[in-house]
């Protein structure tokens, strides 16, 4: 099963547009992981991922991505690669969003 959920906050306001008359919106997305370190201080991790938003998702998370806020992700990964202009293999690995919500309006309906 290809699954993943992150939780974090979205690194730049996202732009929808299309490709072959289908919505697209890409964005990176910051997940910060802290933990103890051998001499016991506080350490910070912060994960860049790239995510994709596809067709409907796109549309409806137009609003949504905004740099700064703080989202959860719901989606799959997906790697794929292709040639660049001086003809080098570039690999791509890339979370395809399936569902995205805003985390504080989450907290406050419950």
């Amino acid at each position: 099963m290809n699954t993943i959920k992150l939780i974090g906050n979205i690194g730049k306001n996202a732009e929808i547009r299309k490709v072959n008359d289908k919505a697209v919106v890409k964005f990176s997305l910051a997940t910060n992981e802290i933990f103890t370190n051998k001499e016991n201080q506080e350490v910070k991790n912060t994960t860049w991922h790239n995510v994709v938003a596809w067709g409907k998702m796109a549309e409806e998370c137009r609003g949504l991505l905004v740099k700064g806020r703080f989202i959860r992700i719901e989606g799959k990964i997906n790697n794929r690669n292709y040639r660049n202009k001086e003809n080098q293999l570039v690999y791509v690995t890339e979370i395809i969003a399936l569902r995205v919500s805003d985390v504080a309006t989450k907290i406050q309906e419950n």
